[in-house]
């Protein structure tokens, strides 16, 4: 196809930007709408009953489906300009960036954006599959990789070429043993030449997931010996990969499709990975400021200073001075010049003077501090406020530490008397500290949806 072709007098033809057996796909403009669009251009020839097939079932699963992951199409037909030459074509979004084949010939992918695109992948395929679809061709040259702006560098990423897929249903097209697909990525089942089901996309994809992870194709070779190859032996999935990938590519990767996850338990997992991989981030990404400028921002984001003094911890803090038999329990946040008591169950006192230091988690035990996780600044502990009101003997407190690894202040109870603290002892008041901090994460999310 020469540039500047006017397909149906409308789609004008611009460059060459892919090339299959069976197809090309061309940048193109839409002079209607004035857009940017991609044409798949069918390969001209005799006219073909499979192929024609094959070409209206592609139209009708583009058409029925609508998913961020999965390719959008715009339009569909037959330019007849020339009499003796039927040009037929598919209109789609135009895709800016590279398929994921070309990205990993430059190497592995981070985990981080492999569980980033794995998961666009699972859920796109989730959705087809809910529609009865298999797509039977998952691999690194149908994922398009879509770069937004300079401003997002993971790209998300988006299924394409559905040529070969087929529907599920009683009236689907396609014989039992078609081993359609492209071989280095088949599963063993299409390469048994037995019936493809959704379970096969998930192997696909983790063929996909494995190849990115780890820079190398697992099934390398001749398109007859690759194939070939996963009847026989399992793929190597290195045990140097986060325990996470391992279990979930073992999974995925197992021969027998009845053991496979479908694609939403992937989509699931690798949605948590990408949570998990996010709080990761976070707490390495507050290793640049300091304990002091990190932890006030966190009392910023959860705008506990800016509240009343709360029934919930309250409630909390009179359920530890009843479960230790103390007399006083305090929920306390530290602020920069001052500590706030915002539950003082057994004392009246709101607030205290604090040193730079900062309180976090100490307990006295034996008139001997003993400092857990955090620096204790004595001081605070012997303001006073609180050593002449309570006649302190004993403290303990445990840290309200947020997701990311920082101190807001502290749960502690406090008594008149010396006491011993087991292991035991400690685990409970980090469990009612847990309450605390549960019901923060709440009002946060709650404070967000709001604002969203």
């Amino acid at each position: 196809m020469e540039p500047g072709h006017l397909l149906s007098g409308r789609y004008r033809v611009e460059e060459l930007i892919g090339r299959g057996s069976q197809s090309s796909v061309y940048r193109a403009t839409d002079e209607t709408l004035g857009r940017e669009v991609a044409v798949k251009l069918f390969r001209d020839g005799a006219v073909d009953e499979e192929r024609t097939r094959r070409q209206s079932d592609e139209v009708r699963i583009l058409a029925g489906m609508a998913h961020h992951a999965l390719i959008t199409l715009f339009d569909a037909g037959a330019d007849t300009t020339d009499p003796d030459r039927t040009l037929s074509y598919l209109v789609m979004e135009l895709v800016r960036g590279p398929d994921l084949r070309r990205r990993f010939a430059e190497g592995p992918l981070l985990a981080a954006h492999m569980a980033l695109i794995g998961h666009d992948l699972a859920d796109g395929l989730a959705h087809i599959h809910r529609h009865g679809i298999i797509h039977r061709d998952v691999k690194p040259a149908n994922v398009l990789l879509v770069d937004y702006s300079a401003e997002h560098p993971r790209p998300r990423a988006k299924l394409s070429d559905f040529g070969v897929a087929i529907t599920i249903r009683k009236d689907h097209h396609g014989a039992s043993d078609d081993s359609s697909g492209t071989p280095a990525y088949l599963s063993p089942e299409q390469a048994a030449g037995e019936p493809a089901g959704p379970a096969s996309d998930v192997y696909s994809l983790g063929l996909v997931l494995l190849e990115g992870l780890t820079g190398k194709m697992a099934y390398p070779g001749a398109p007859i010996q690759s194939a070939l190859a996963r009847l026989l032996q399992d793929p190597d999935i290195p045990d140097g990969l986060a325990p996470m990938w391992v279990a979930l590519l073992s999974s995925m990767l197992d021969r027998d499709p009845a053991a496979r996850p479908p694609a939403r338990e992937v989509s699931l997992a690798l949605r948590q990975e990408v949570i998990n991989g996010a709080g990761r981030h976070r707490r390495d990404a507050a290793t640049l400021l300091t304990d002091e400028e990190g932890r006030m921002r966190a009392v910023e984001r959860y705008e506990i200073l800016d509240t009343p003094k709360d029934g919930v911890f309250d409630r909390i803090a009179a359920l530890a001075a009843r479960l230790f038999s103390v007399p006083v329990a305090i929920v306390s946040v530290v602020d920069h010049d001052r500590i706030w008591f915002k539950a003082h169950y057994g004392t009246d006192v709101t607030e205290i003077d604090r040193d730079p230091g900062l309180c976090a988690s100490a307990i006295l035990q034996d008139d001997a501090w003993i400092v857990e996780d955090a620096a204790v600044d004595p001081r605070t502990l012997a303001n006073p406020l609180v050593a002449g009101e309570f006649g302190l003997k004993f403290y303990a407190g445990v840290p309200l530490r947020t997701p990311d690894g920082y101190n807001l202040g502290t749960f502690c109870i406090l008594d008149r008397e010396p006491r011993k603290f087991s292991a035991g002892d400690i685990s409970a008041l980090e469990d009612l500290a847990a309450l605390v901090m549960h019901d923060l994460e709440l009002r946060r999310h709650s404070r967000q949806a709001l604002v969203g």
